[in-house]
């Protein structure tokens, strides 16, 4: 299964340390309904379950000795595997493995379902009830990178806000608002978790960076803010995906969803700050001005050289000299515009630092995550302990890289023979720093 899993369907599994990374690093617990839209294998299900598992250890330690206490100890995670882990996976053969993956961990595949995770709330509705808008607490998911969903192939790329492409507001030609040719499936998961949170929730998702940095998808980023509170971002290693088969630079988004009201509040006050600019310069009036201007000078045929001999306005305006002239003409006065367009820019991302509220985010680069661009391991050994209990051996070694750390237990018989092994996320580097900056958060300190 191993070979099968890593072979043809490589492309459906996030390495483990970015999973464990991703869940470890939110505040999860087990009334928390959480979603991955992408599920591939189920990795990000089942980390999240074990996170719910390894707190009802600590909140009924006596749970393998006393009847009751294990009665509520099987309650608290059973009930979060069975009623709050949802999982979509649009690969119907690697949907069933998702739901196999949970079987064999102790349940959680009854809301696996297999259906296209851009597909409205209604179609998934009609599979399981479960999949409700305004509802999962926790998103967490690594979707399909680099594809695109055409808009005469796929009939709900209309109804996504950002399968559609709205007027610049400096755009003086172009005011209606037309479907887009296609869209990055990438891009319209941000809009599909959006629907799915509920107001105050988390989405942990990996990104191409491109879609943090490309001037191309500025559109993208200007809606992520408006919709949520960007709270970190964490840069993987161009390599972080190459054992996986994929080379893209990729990031780590982590963000909380608006209120509605706060989603309105900052869209109307950008649309003031750019209604005052328009306002302030003048800026259809100064366009339609310059409009007038040019085409005065062409009809007028003033400050073009008549070279050609001729005395006829109409013959002339048929040389190439005059349309050579003319395009110089349209040219400048298109840079006039250009520039003053560069200008309400400029001062648009002035007002909107001054006016829009201001936050911190928490920012990281990790350059080692624990395995290199072939898989091998790459974290470095901080400590390593044997410790001999009766007739058993156990080696404890902690492994330490950029994310966090590790703690690896393996039991060995009086035969050297492995009979158990441990692991264990150690709350250090990104991750520390990361959990108690989304603490602050939920504690309304930043």
């Amino acid at each position: 299964m191993g070979n099968f899993f890593r072979g043809e369907f490589g492309q459906y599994f996030t390495p483990r340390p970015i999973v464990q990374f991703i869940v470890e690093a939110l505040p999860i617990k087990n009334t928390s309904y959480v979603l991955d839209t992408s599920c591939g294998s189920g990795g990000f299900l089942l980390h999240a379950l074990d996170k719910v598992r390894r707190k009802a250890d600590q909140e009924f330690p006596d749970y393998k000795t006393d009847v009751e206490e294990h009665t509520a100890w099987k309650e608290y995670w059973h009930n979060f595997a069975e009623n709050n882990l949802f999982g979509i996976e649009i690969n119907e053969q690697i949907a069933r493995t998702a739901k196999m993956n949970m079987i064999i961990h102790d349940d959680g595949h009854t809301n696996v379902i297999a259906v296209d995770g851009l597909e409205s709330e209604l179609q998934m509705q009609t599979i399981n009830k479960g999949f409700k808008n305004n509802h999962f607490d926790y998103i967490i998911t690594n979707p399909p990178f680099g594809s695109s969903i055409k808009e005469n192939e796929k009939h709900y790329l209309k109804s996504f806000e950002l399968g559609n492409k709205k007027a610049d507001w400096l755009d003086y030609k172009n005011t209606k608002t037309v479907v887009r040719n296609n869209q990055s499936t990438e891009v319209l998961f941000i809009e599909q978790c959006y629907n799915f949170l509920t107001e105050g929730g988390y989405l942990a998702v990996v990104l191409p960076d491109g879609v943090l940095t490309n001037s191309s998808l500025q559109y993208v980023r200007d809606q992520i803010e408006d919709w949520y509170r960007i709270v970190a971002v964490a840069s993987m290693p161009q390599t972080a995906f190459s054992a996986t088969g994929a080379g893209v630079k990729s990031s780590v988004l982590f963000v909380k969803k608006h209120t509605k009201k706060h989603t309105a509040t900052l869209q109307d006050l950008k649309e003031n700050i750019q209604n005052t600019l328009k306002t302030k310069f003048k800026y259809l009036e100064t366009i339609a001005k310059w409009n007038t201007e040019k085409a005065k000078i062409i009809k007028d045929l003033d400050g073009f050289t008549n070279s050609t001999g001729l005395t006829s306005v109409k013959e002339i305006k048929k040389t190439q000299a005059f349309k050579d002239w003319r395009t110089e003409i349209n040219s400048l006065y298109n840079e006039k515009i250009k520039d003053l367009q560069e200008q309400l820019s400029e001062a648009y991302q002035e007002e909107k630092a001054k006016q829009l509220p201001d936050y911190p985010i928490f920012m990281a680069i990790a350059e080692n995550i624990g395995y290199d661009a072939t898989g091998k391991s790459s974290a470095t050994i901080v400590s390593k302990n044997e410790i001999t209990e009766g007739n058993y051996t156990k080696i404890i070694t902690q492994l330490s890289h950029d994310l966090f750390d590790e703690r690896i237990t393996k039991t060995f018989d009086v035969q050297n023979e492995e009979i158990s092994a441990k692991k264990e996320i150690l709350s250090k580097g990104i991750l520390k720093e990361l959990s108690h900056f989304i603490k602050q958060i939920e504690d309304g300190r930043i």
